[in-house]
């Protein structure tokens, strides 16, 4: 039952939209640490 399901799964897709995403979530990340680093500096 379970071999005749498997031709069904396109993972293609599913990779790519993974792996856009997790780019999205680094570059969000990159961009909230260089916010926070480039502040002004309390003297």
């Amino acid at each position: 039952m379970f071999q005749e399901l498997v031709p069904l799964v396109n993972w293609g897709n599913g990779v790519i939209m993974i792996g856009v995403f997790a780019a999205v979530c680094v570059a969000l990340v990159a961009a909230l640490l260089i916010l926070m680093n480039s502040g002004k500096k309390e003297e």
